[in-house]
């Protein structure tokens, strides 16, 4: 299997892309997909028959989950690597996708190939590759008591020992990636600078949510 790159130098060029809405993937962090349509299938057919790395990154029009065509795609999206993948007997895969590092879509390709593919540049985003980067610049305490006050209001039994042993970066993007937000949401998430303005984020997005009493959607962004 290859290796999993370890700076924006091992990255090829050019990846297949799976634009997919509402679907956040974040370093070191895992993402599992049920894949179905043909043009997937055969992306993820290609991906482990090469590098394993699949870009994901959210269409700017999210009314479709995952759009054909080439309508436009976000700016920054997050590598994955396929790390592992079941195939069912109907034609379809389950995969799990370990996130990499953020990217910047520099263009896409004109390609044959029935999924999409573009070039890619990560050099904004090295810090990706160090997996605690930014910790201790996040306020643990207080992401943890947001964690607490919404397990309580939305009535979610967590595994606290768990959460005790698992490491800040870890638990922040996990949070990020499992919240109940939507696209923009997800984007801006992603988008954040640092993992404490990430983390930072989140509390707030939290918050509001708690205070308006969960009545759908997150503080509007603009």
């Amino acid at each position: 299997m290859p290796k999993r790159p370890a700076s924006p130098a091992d990255l090829p060029k050019s990846v297949p892309l799976f634009p997919l809405s509402g679907a956040l993937l974040l370093p070191f962090s895992h993402r599992p997909l049920n894949i179905f349509e043909p043009r997937y299938i055969e992306l993820v057919d290609a991906a482990l028959r090469g590098d394993r790395l699949v870009g994901l990154i959210q269409p700017e029009d999210t009314s479709e989950e995952s759009p054909k065509g080439r309508s436009p795609l976000q700016a920054i999206g997050c590598l994955g690597r396929l790390t592992h993948f079941e195939e069912s007997g109907e034609g379809r895969y389950f995969i799990i996708l370990e996130g990499v590092t953020r990217f910047r879509l520099a263009h896409e390709l004109t390609v044959m190939t029935p999924y999409r593919q573009g070039v890619i540049a990560a050099e904004d985003f090295s810090t990706d590759f160090t997996r605690d980067f930014g910790e201790d610049a996040v306020n643990r305490e207080r992401f943890v008591k947001m964690m607490r006050d919404y397990a309580e209001f939305a009535s979610i039994e967590l595994n606290w020992d768990e959460i005790e042993r698992t490491g800040t970066a870890d638990l922040v993007n996990f949070c990020c990636m499992v919240g109940p937000y939507g696209p923009a949401e997800k984007q801006v998430l992603l988008e954040a600078p640092t993992l404490e303005q990430r983390a930072e984020t989140l509390i707030a997005m939290t918050e509001y949510e708690i205070a308006r009493g969960g009545s759908g959607g997150a503080a509007p962004l603009n």
